[in-house]
């Protein structure tokens, strides 16, 4: 916001003087960036966004007083936040037509209500706030974040500044710096790409000129009256014009006629095409806004030519062209996409009258957070940027998402229903509702007064909220608060249809605080209240158990926070979960004791299970044949053990014997886990030792020293210290022969510690050292039980990696490429490794003649393009030629990881023509020969894309 504005910003002066940003594709492209910060900083970084800036950001807004809501003091022509700074300031105020923002939780406020004008709204706030980090910061943080170095004086700006006595405010302060100064980077890098797709060539323009000639000849398809150079003359670069022009980056003049306007004078240069004012007195200067392609600006120009140009589908002759096209209509899909999401929430209310309401991004407007530790965190969405290869349920679904936004209440149900058909279980078709702005349809539904619509709303997002991305989407909209909302309805169905979806949605901690801050705890324990127990239940009383179960699922999955543990205990939930802990069935059983287990690490929660004799329960459904239960009943009993009468209650109703008797289950390590911790805290009463004695529990957990993970092996060393104080079962354990086993213990480490030792070797400045390394951690990645997880906890273990790419050691080499193969099959992994640079350096690796480098590279290049446009970007960094070469290899192992990283790279249209001048297909089809299958399907997978394309192209010339 602060150097993108300096650097990157296009700036012009109109004729009244004043300067405003100019409107073009960059900066548009920055506009919309810092609007996607604005309106995510509340939701992503509360504690900065409620940092009040040193001046208020003030400019002449389209917005008047009717158009703001609640949490506002609203008169005719002025409006005042509630919320106020220290000095009594209200951190937003307007006094039309000015608008005064003290706070980035305010600016995301106003950019919401300003709906379809948020973009224009940001670009006038940055109009008139040229310098707008001084006003947010003051003038000390601003022009650090300007220095190229400014990492290495914000430490001492920090030092001064609490040295005033400032301290906590600037610890906020210095946290909003960092995030400016990162947004900055992310701005500028993206610049730098977008910059990259819209440089046009001599060629590219050539091309698409000619195309646009074929649209000149007589007959239906004739679209433009003519397409003329100005100047005949070309040289020998490809460009037209004069070479003083070209010094300012012209390619060529165009004259255009289309049918319904006047004549159009089109620069071409290499930022873009734009009209010029050849004929006036501007001369060469652009007149209007500059354009990625020739196509786009006729588009704007020409509602004929914008018109007919869909029915033309000969634009895939030339490959340039072609993608120009692919993006150009891609562009079109999109902004007609967003004009649809714009007018959905209008369309809602009209179906279904006033209950409707077009949803708002939520702004976080508490300050306090959950303490817990170990719950899933939000994640940053990593898709791969192709949209290849998508199967037909993508394109249905999005269908029926436009009819959704556009049809009656009678079309909206058919819709909700036909959408039901399709398995909402796969990510594809979660997807495809999300990216087409159906989930915010979805979410408007539930404020309508439809009970139908509902429905069938809450059942569809029941199903896509287990993706982990759609749950947070529904969070960031608002979603949560409706569904919450709906648990007050008389509607039973609509209840249990609600609780089962918080129950999908509370699985990370901004969800769980929201239900808790707008009243749903309450509410999720009033659904448990109902008599499930009893021989024969109506149909109205088998409806009250079931939404009894799924209100358990809901807290169930809210019980992870410590504040939710305390909230459900106020709110009366421990007796109504004993009284459902009676019910003979299972799917209301294991929520019940999933929400009780996860409570009992309070000390409260203990008492309470204690003494509402819960103990009884839970030792009665150890017996069960479910491994689920069981294993939530055994960890329930291991946090309530630590009371000696609760390891005397689970002795009285003869709970030892069933534990012991899960230890048979050693398969399953988590009933295992939870059995072992139960069996360990059991034990520490010496009356349950001797009963499991007689039941040779000391034979079994000796047995399970070896070939288990950690948290079974810290529950059986416990529990064999505690039968350890009887001095007989010493020589039992002795005659077992645990000593060797146990002393083994306190010698080994961990597997994730083994291979952060071998890691750490990577940083030995040996060769020999880094190469043992690598090869050493090949097949500890490959084995490993969870090997992505594993790679991604080694803190600068990946970057280190890709940076071993840059060793002039052969070896070492090598290795890395062995190593990054395995690693790059966890797409998570992958997707880092390419935010760190490995395509190129992989790609500059190519052109080596060591048989064994050659091999491992290849391999690491065919997985390396599994992610995004890495396929794409190999080939622009010329590593598709030299793989060629790799075909004439006398190595048999050099052929199979060739083939492979051909038939991925071969998916990319410009990889195949590059393969194909290089004379790819006959080795191909030589090793099609081969006696190894994997090799064969390689080399014929390859041979067919290149086929495809050829048959494409040829079909397109056919029908020109």
């Amino acid at each position: 916001m602060g150097v993108s504005l300096t650097r990157a910003a296009q700036w012009t002066r109109t004729s009244s003087g004043t300067v405003k940003l100019e409107r073009s594709p960059m900066n548009d492209s920055l506009l919309k960036a810092i609007l996607c910060f604005v309106e995510q900083i509340s939701s992503q970084h509360p504690q900065e966004a409620e940092h009040v800036f040193a001046e208020p950001l003030q400019w002449s807004t389209t917005l008047v007083a009717s158009d703001f809501k609640t949490d506002y003091d609203i008169s005719d022509t002025d409006v005042q936040s509630h919320e106020k700074d220290s000095e009594g300031h209200p951190l937003l105020q307007l006094s039309l037509p000015t608008v005064y923002v003290r706070s980035f939780r305010q600016l995301s406020k106003l950019v919401h209500l300003a709906a379809d004008k948020k973009l224009e709204e940001i670009r006038v706030c940055l109009e008139e706030n040229r310098e707008p980090v001084v006003k947010i910061l003051g003038p000390c943080f601003a022009n650090i974040l300007e220095r190229e170095e400014a990492h290495t004086d914000v430490l001492p700006q920090v030092d001064k500044v609490q040295d005033e006595g400032q301290a906590k405010d600037s610890e906020v302060k210095v946290q909003l710096f960092q995030l400016l100064q990162n947004m900055d980077k992310q701005l500028l890098n993206k610049l730098l790409q977008d910059i990259s797709e819209w440089v046009l060539d001599p060629t590219a323009v050539k091309n698409e000129v000619e195309l646009l000639k074929r649209f000149c000849s007589e007959g239906e398809k004739r679209l433009l009256k003519v397409v003329r150079y100005t100047s005949d003359y070309e040289f020998a670069n490809g460009c037209r014009a004069p070479l003083w022009r070209q010094m300012h980056g012209d390619i060529c003049y165009l004259v255009i006629e289309p049918y319904d306007t006047e004549n159009l004078n089109i620069t071409c240069s290499n930022t873009g095409v734009f009209l010029n004012g050849v004929g006036e007195e501007s001369g060469y200067e652009k007149t209007s806004e500059v354009f990625k392609d020739l196509v786009t600006l006729l588009k704007s120009r020409s509602p004929y030519f914008a018109e007919n140009i869909k029915k033309q589908v000969q634009w895939k002759t030339d490959r340039c062209t072609c993608h120009q096209l692919i993006k150009t209509l891609t562009e079109e899909k999109k902004s007609s996409k967003s004009l649809g999401e714009e007018k959905a929430g209008e369309s809602q209310k009209k179906k279904f009258g006033s209950g409707a309401k077009t949803r708002a991004m939520p702004v976080e407007a508490f300050s306090e957070s959950s303490s817990e530790s170990e719950e899933e965190e939000e994640q940053t969405e990593r898709r791969p940027e192709s949209h290849t290869d998508l199967p037909a349920e993508y394109w249905q679904i999005q269908k029926l998402v436009k009819y959704l936004k556009g049809g009656n209440q009678t079309a909206t149900v058919l819709t909700l229903c036909a959408m039901m058909d399709f398995n909402l279980m796969q990510e594809t078709c979660q997807l495809a509702i999300r990216d087409v702005g159906g989930l915010d349809v979805l979410i408007n539904l539930l404020d309508t007064d439809e009970v139908k619509c509902k429905i069938g709303s809450l059942k569809i997002l029941r199903k896509i909220s287990h993706n982990v991305q759609i749950r947070r989407a529904i969070v960031d909209m608002g979603g949560l608060q409706s569904i919450v909302k709906i648990l007050d309805s008389p509607v039973k169905d609509l209840k249990a249809l609600a609780a089962e979806t918080i129950a999908n949605v509370a699985k990370f901690r901004r969800a769980r605080r929201t239900v808790r801050q707008y009243g749903g705890i309450k509410k999720l324990v009033k659904l448990l209240d109902c008599v499930p127990n009893l021989a024969s239940l109506t149909a109205n009383q088998e409806k009250d158990v079931d939404v009894a179960r799924c209100g358990a699922l809901a807290l169930w999955s809210c019980s992870k926070s410590t504040k939710n543990k305390e909230a459900i205990r106020k709110a009366g939930g421990v007796p109504l979960l004993g009284r459902l802990l009676k019910s003979p069935h299972e799917n209301m059983l294991i929520p019940v004791v999933g929400t009780l287990q996860e409570c009992a690490s309070v000390e409260s929660y203990r008492i309470v299970i204690q003494r509402e004799g819960m103990i009884k329960d839970l030792v009665k459904n150890l017996s069960s044949d479910n491994d689920e239960l069981q294993m939530h009943c055994a960890s329930a009993i291991f946090k309530c053990a630590e009371d000696q009468k609760t390891r005397d209650l689970v002795r009285k109703y003869k709970g030892l014997q069933p534990l012991v008797s899960l230890l048979g289950k050693s398969d399953n390590k988590q009933l295992l886990a939870a059995a072992t911790g139960a069996i360990w805290k059991c034990s520490i009463s010496m009356d349950n030792v001797a009963k499991f004695q007689e039941y040779k529990a000391l034979d079994t957990l000796v047995g399970l020293l070896t070939d288990q993970p950690e948290e079974v092996l810290v529950n059986v060393v416990g529990a064999l210290g505690e039968f350890a104080l009887i001095s007989a079962n010493k020589a039992t354990i002795r005659k077992c022969g645990g000593i060797k086993p146990l002393v083994n213990l306190l010698t080994g480490t961990n597997q994730l510690d083994g291979v952060r030792l071998v890691w750490s070797l990577l940083k030995n400045p040996s060769g020999d050292v880094q190469s043992s390394a690598a090869w050493a951690l090949c097949p500890c990645i490959e084995n490993a039980k969870d090997a992505g997880e594993m790679v991604r906890s080694l803190v600068g273990g990946l970057e280190l990696i890709v940076n071993l790419l840059k060793s002039t050691n052969i070896e070492v080499l090598a290795s890395i490429c062995a190593a990054i193969a395995k690693i790059s099959k966890d797409k998570e992994n992958l997707a880092v490794l390419t935010d760190h640079g490995v395509v190129p350096l992989l790609a500059k690796l190519t052109n080596t003649s060591d048989d064994k480098l050659r091999r491992h590279l290849a391999e690491a290049i065919g997985h390396c393009c599994m992610w995004g446009s890495n396929r794409a970007s190999f080939g622009v960094s010329g590593a598709v030629a030299p793989l060629v070469r790799y075909l004439k290899s006398k190595d048999s192992a050099v052929h199979q990881s060739t083939a492979m990283a051909l038939y991925q790279l071969s998916k990319d249209p410009n990889n195949c023509i590059t393969m194909h001048e290089k004379g790819v297909v006959k080795p191909l089809i030589h090793i099609m020969g081969s006696n190894e299958e994997t090799l064969q399907e390689a080399a014929a997978g390859c041979v067919r894309n290149i086929r495809l394309l050829a048959l494409a192209n040829r079909k397109a010339r056919l029908f020109q």
